[in-house]
């Protein structure tokens, strides 16, 4: 009798266990965005910290927004170095005295500039911005040069602050010439006296003459009857110094049109200009020996060939419409940035080949009746040393600060 009941006692206890084992858990709760968890990979859950966008009482909180007039602070990882300059490379610090040069130059405001350019051109831009560290600047009185390099660079930068403060280069002065003919066929009789030199714009040459045969050139140009010269014979640049002759005139045109429903008739016309002709830029600089040129020469021409009306309904009060004319230019344009170097007995002549007339013909004139289109000529420039000079060069146009641009390594 007592094993029956130890072996129900035994099958009591095991159900016992079974059923407790089986007790389900609480309910589980909807995912409201509420809970303080994460979603696992791809659920795609914030932190309760950044979901929430209330606070306890329901009410909707305001978004973050940073205080006006509070400095934003950096994310870069910012230090203040080791206060002083690296030389890993052996740079060292060196002023170069530029007055003699910035002081007889009284045609620009901050002559110095142009030695800054030199060297950038010379050494490149990427030399100053990258390693080895390096600094080029000028003081404030446009006196002294401030730079800090390797002693292979200061060799350079020193050659060339000398060709500015030579003082037998101070009287030095070089001639230009712009002229046009309308048919490139000069060339057949010109072309045994011509020695090319190598370009990098398309469709332009460059050639160097014998001062001789530059000038027998000339008289032969000057008998043909679509010769015209665009500068003055006359017209000098001083060494060192860069001089830009334009000759330009503005083409207002009809661009856009506003909406103006507070004024009549609706609407505002905007009008735009164009400056139509040519720039020449010029920046000459002679060796120590005298014997050679280096120059820049940056030469831009533009030229509207038609303007084309376009209509268009401007929607005006009361649900109306009304009709306003566009205008819409046509241009040409011929751009040349060159750096070239040639001995000083010898002429510099550079052709940019049949391109749009220099100076802009009058647009109410109209086109002759066997005429094709804008006119088009054979641009050539003349470029020479003039040798030493007690008069002071004139020009068209001086402009001391020339338009920034990218030399990409070649000036």
């Amino acid at each position: 009798m007592l094993s029956k009941l130890s072996w129900i006692a035994v099958v009591s206890l095991a159900l016992a266990t079974s059923a407790l084992a089986q007790t389900p858990s609480a309910a589980p709760r909807a995912d409201d965005g509420s809970s303080d968890s994460w979603r696992t990979a791809g659920g795609n859950r914030a932190p309760a910290s950044t979901a929430r966008k209330s606070d306890h009482r329901g009410e909707a909180l305001e978004p973050l927004r940073p205080i006006e007039g509070s400095p934003r602070g950096n994310i870069a990882r910012v230090t203040k170095g080791s206060g002083t300059l690296p030389n890993d490379h052996g740079q060292v610090w060196r002023e170069y005295d530029i007055s003699p040069y910035t002081l007889r130059v009284t045609a620009t405001q901050r002559p110095e500039q142009a030695v800054i350019d030199w060297i950038l051109r010379e050494t490149g831009y990427e030399a100053w911005h990258s390693e080895p560290l390096g600094i080029l600047s000028a003081t404030v009185d446009g006196r002294t040069l401030r730079v800090y390099h390797t002693p292979e660079m200061h060799a350079v930068v020193a050659e060339l602050v000398d060709r500015f403060v030579n003082t037998e280069a101070e009287t030095q002065a070089f001639g230009v010439r712009v002229v046009t003919v309308s048919s490139p066929n000069w060339r057949a009789k010109a072309q045994p006296i011509l020695h090319p030199v190598p370009v990098q714009t398309p469709g332009a040459q460059a050639w160097l003459l014998a001062k001789e045969d530059a000038g027998l050139l000339l008289a032969e140009l000057r008998k043909r009857t679509d010769f015209r010269e665009h500068s003055s014979p006359h017209l000098m640049v001083n060494n060192g110094q860069a001089t830009v002759v334009a000759a330009t005139r503005p083409r207002p045109y009809m661009k856009d049109v506003v909406l103006r429903p507070e004024a009549w008739p609706g609407f505002e016309s905007q009008s735009g200009q164009i400056d139509e002709g040519y720039s020449l830029e010029l920046s000459p600089l002679l060796s120590l020996d005298g014997r050679m040129i280096d120059a820049v020469l940056k030469c831009n021409v533009d030229q509207v060939e038609k303007v084309i009306p376009v209509t268009v309904d401007v929607p005006v009060a009361n649900g109306a419409k009304q009709r306003a004319r566009l205008e819409i230019p046509q241009m040409t344009q011929s751009r040349l940035h060159e750096r070239f170097r040639w001995p000083t007995d010898q002429v510099l002549l550079v052709g940019m080949g049949m391109i749009a007339t220099p100076v802009p013909a009058d647009p109410n004139a109209g086109v002759f009746p066997l005429q094709v289109g804008p006119p088009r000529a054979d641009l050539l420039i003349f470029v020479e040393s003039r040798g030493a000079t007690t008069v002071q060069a004139s020009t068209v146009t001086r402009t001391g600060q020339r338009d920034p641009g990218t030399y990409r390594n070649r000036y």
